[in-house]
């Protein structure tokens, strides 16, 4: 009989950690890009009382006696699934269509040499290190630093200059770096000096390359980002574009990169709605949207040792003005907490049942 006791108790445990799970997802039904969970159980142990026979020549055969002892969560699984679009009118909100993670995390390490004046450039950013995410809630910070909601700045490829003066003009036109660094606007250049040629105040200045791969970290010239009158997100690549409040020219600042995984049901929650991709998720790869941006990554050459090919996002693509909205189903999380309920409830009775035939047990005696 106390076989049976020790099966509702496990079953009371297993439908104690069902019911926190769909309090979670109740609990997050108006959280952008959260993604629900599923608690799926399995039986526990059994006892064999008496093992199976094919039978004989003479005797039939008899199947197995087991008694189970209960049940535990076997697996709580999350949904990936894109949910819908909640439109709130902000430009630099986004939402992914499709499989992917922003790529989000601090910004990286970054390297001084000995030349006069001395080149800062920056460490290259392996995607597995970075954070996920699957909500799109971006701005700009006072450092001119693409960031969202939580402060994490947000990686992607950004535009850098061959010229000597780190402008653009019609023979230095963008040229898109295949590192993946931390998404920023353009310097703004100071007050000019002599010579002549020194660019003009506000004019955006850009990163160059520390020979042919590595970005510089800031490019030369005094002064803070650019202000920008305008930011403008393209759905279909990721690229951001600003109009530069000093002289009106528009800066292709760089585009956004997606994180992809070959189980995203598999990476491993963080908090404040972020991911890792850690075992069981598979390698991270930094793609660009809609394939806007081509080459080999760290700016490699075809012929050069480790070039790997930048890889398209395929289908998947970016819904501005808005982000994503919850996956929660209310009306699903309500009935599967209501036969939770009764699986629990049926559990004490179990209990309560045992308890009564051991009661009658002990009062044999009487």
């Amino acid at each position: 009989m106390t076989g049976a006791m020790y099966a509702a108790i496990s079953g009371l445990k297993a439908h104690m950690q069902k019911l926190s799970v769909i309090g979670n997802n109740i609990s997050n039904i108006n959280t952008p890009g959260y993604k629900t969970s599923q608690a799926l159980f399995s039986e526990a142990i059994y006892t064999t009382l008496t093992s199976g026979s094919n039978g004989s020549a003479s005797a039939g055969g008899v199947n197995p006696s087991q008694l189970g002892y209960g049940c535990s969560v076997g697996s709580i699984s999350m949904d990936m699934s894109t949910a819908s679009f909640n439109a709130d009118g902000n430009g630099m909100h986004c939402m992914i269509d499709g499989d992917g993670f922003f790529l989000t995390g601090d910004k990286p390490a970054a390297t001084t040499n000995a030349e006069t004046p001395p080149k800062t450039t920056l460490t290259e950013t392996d995607p597995q290190n970075l954070e996920l995410s699957r909500v799109g809630d971006f701005k700009f910070d006072s450092q001119g630093y693409l960031v969202d909601g939580r402060g994490n700045v947000v990686y992607g490829f950004v535009t850098y200059t061959t010229a000597t003066n780190n402008t653009m003009d019609d023979v230095n036109n963008p040229k898109t770096s295949t590192q993946l660094v931390p998404i920023r606007l353009p310097i703004a250049a100071g007050t000019p000096t002599a010579p002549a040629t020194t660019p003009a105040a506000g004019t955006p200045l850009y990163p160059t390359l520390d020979g042919t791969t590595k970005m510089n970290a800031y490019p030369a010239g005094s002064g803070n980002a650019i202000t920008a009158d305008s930011i403008a997100i393209d759905k279909a690549t990721g690229k951001i574009t600003a109009v530069n409040k000093a002289d009106g020219s528009i800066a292709v600042v760089g585009y956004i990169a997606l994180g992809t995984v070959a189980n995203p049901n598999g990476v491993t929650r963080l908090q404040n709605g972020y991911y890792q991709a850690g075992e069981g998720a598979g390698n991270c790869t930094a793609t660009s949207i809609g394939g806007a941006v081509t080459g080999y990554y760290n700016n490699k050459a075809a012929g050069d040792a480790g070039a790997v090919a930048v890889q398209s996002s395929g289908k998947t693509a970016l819904i501005t003005g808005g982000l994503e909205s919850s996956g929660t189903d209310l009306a699903t999380e309500i009935a599967e907490m209501i036969t939770t309920q009764r699986g629990y409830q049926a559990n004490t009775r179990i209990i309560t049942v045992t308890d009564s035939m051991l009661e009658e047990l002990v009062n044999m005696k009487r």
